[in-house]
Formats: C-alpha cells, sequence, structure tokens
C-alpha cells in the first residue's frame, strides 16, 4: 500500500490542533480507521477513498470554534464552524482544491443524516457513528435504531452488528 504523507501531515496537524485532548484526539483516529476500513470494503475509487480519509481527519475541527463562539459544540455548529476551519488546514497543506471543497462539504454536513450524496458521506457518517455509539454507552435500543436509519453500508452494519453483538 502506498504511503500517503500528505494525510500523514493531516493528522499530525490535528493532533496539534486538538493538543492537550487525548479524548478528540483518539475520536478523530478511530473515526478515521474506520472511515479507512469502510472505504476500502466499498472498494471505492483513490480519490474517493482520500476524500473519506481527509473528512475522518478533520470531520470534527468545528467544536473549537463552536465552544470559543455558542459555548456549545452542538453538531449543526460544529456543521456551521468546521469547513472555514477545515478549509484554513487544508489549503497549508497543500491539498488541491477539488478534494479540499469536498472534505468541507462533508465536514458541513457530518451530522446531518438526510440528503447524504455519496459513498464519501454515507462511510463517514457510518464511522463517526461507530465510534460514538461506543464512547456514549448507546443502549441496544439506540444501536438498532441507528442500524436501521442510519446504516446502508454492508461493512458498516457488518462492523455494527460485530461491534454491539446485535
Amino acid at each position: 500500500m502506498k504511503m500517503d504523507t500528505q494525510l500523514d501531515e493531516l493528522l499530525w496537524a490535528m493532533a496539534e490542533y486538538d493538543g492537550g485532548d487525548p479524548h478528540r484526539i483518539q475520536h478523530f483516529l478511530k473515526v478515521h480507521a474506520f472511515a479507512a476500513f469502510l472505504g476500502r470494503q466499498a472498494q471505492l475509487a483513490p480519490d474517493t477513498q482520500r476524500i473519506l480519509e481527509a473528512a475522518a481527519l478533520v470531520h470534527d475541527i468545528g467544536i473549537r470554534p463552536a465552544l470559543a463562539r455558542y459555548g456549545s459544540d452542538a453538531g449543526p455548529l460544529q456543521e456551521r464552524e468546521g469547513p472555514p476551519e477545515a478549509r484554513r488546514m487544508l489549503e497549508r497543506l497543500g491539498f488541491d482544491a477539488a478534494l479540499t471543497d469536498r472534505v468541507c462539504t462533508l465536514v458541513g454536513r457530518h451530522h446531518t443524516y438526510t440528503g447524504i450524496d455519496g459513498p464519501d458521506c454515507q462511510l463517514l457518517i457510518e464511522a463517526d457513528f461507530l465510534v460514538n455509539l461506543h464512547e456514549n454507552g448507546a443502549s441496544r435500543e439506540a444501536v438498532l435504531a441507528a442500524r436501521e436509519q442510519i446504516f446502508r453500508s454492508d461493512a458498516g452494519i457488518r462492523m455494527l452488528n460485530a461491534m454491539f453483538a446485535v
């Protein structure tokens, strides 16, 4: 497998961005790992896989500015504040415009579960759900509801079933 040093630099940039907050760093690393795996299982085109992985790394970049501006990290506030932060970081690291635009779109809608407009969006949402359901200690009923309402990919459903024994 070819190494992507630009994605590695993005990972480092996010670790430094969220420095001092191991929970947030571990969260985005787990979401990235699930997203990368789900994308491989779905056999995404290489460009789409790269978009998915970059988006997974920066998906919660809006938390800090949302907390600073509104005192809340609610999903819609993350979606509002995240894209400009992601754009600055991606451009600083030299990511191309098409990837940057799509990643910013995904960051700006990763808590919106309707109108999913591509496999990168679906798999990012599923990866984030896999991590959030565990981190939040979701009930069996919540896991089953997520499976029914959110999950669409075969690998995402299989992983959810395995993780939560449902």
